[in-house]
């Protein structure tokens, strides 16, 4: 199986490229910075032009839109949330998962039965809605829309599309006190994205297997 992780250099990403790397995928992870990952900036068109070509031909058995930013943690409703961070934030949470995907849809096309797996949030749900955050919380809803559109689009193509929920998770933007363990979160989007088909497409899960409300 080929496996592409965006944002695999850090966190979740790169706990679950080594996942499949231990259990003998081929794996390909990319980050914004290269070296010792594939080099692809989301949000830039050039650079998924680029890294599409760099693709071609190569089938794509589970794209995991993992890469993301969440930049406005802490900001004041008075004060903060300015117009750029808006910007920035949507390009890579949503336009950026939208851009890898269709880039790679001939890499998917190429797969017997590929499958799309997007890193959301419970922030993204709309039962969940007790202030702050607010750039963070519309990107990862819309990246969940995105998702269940994709899930429709494609289902007569038989590429099946998963939004998940990590968990909130003890790394560099969960921050220390979060109660999920990267390697927790691994073991449980590995096991959700397994059990992903079509039965299950446009489905909206967390990390330990049960359905979220949208």
């Amino acid at each position: 199986m080929h496996v592409v992780i965006t944002g695999a250099n850090r966190g979740i990403g790169q706990a679950l490229l080594s996942r499949y790397h231990s259990r003998g995928d081929q794996v390909t992870g990319t980050s914004r910075a290269g070296g010792d990952y594939a080099k692809l900036d989301v949000t830039d068109v050039a650079a998924q032009k680029a890294f599409a070509e760099q693709m071609t031909d190569q089938p794509v058995d589970l794209l995991v839109c993992n890469a993301g930013v969440y930049l406005d943690k802490g900001h004041d409703l008075d004060a903060g949330y300015p117009a750029q961070m808006w910007a920035d934030t949507f390009a890579a949470n949503v336009t950026g998962v939208f851009l890898t995907v269709q880039s790679l849809l001939p890499n998917l096309r190429l797969a017997e039965s590929a499958k799309i797996a997007i890193i959301s949030s419970q922030m993204a749900s709309h039962t969940r809605a007790p202030g702050g955050s607010y750039i963070y919380r519309a990107s990862k809803a819309a990246v969940l829309n995105v998702g269940r559109n994709l899930s429709t689009e494609l289902q007569p193509e038989g590429i099946a599309v998963g939004i998940y929920h990590p968990g909130w998770v003890s790394t560099d933007m969960g921050g220390a006190i979060a109660p999920t363990t990267v390697d927790q979160s691994a073991d449980g989007l590995v096991a959700r994205f397994d059990e992903l088909d079509m039965s299950s497409t446009g489905c909206f899960r967390t990390f330990d297997g049960a359905d979220h409300p949208y």
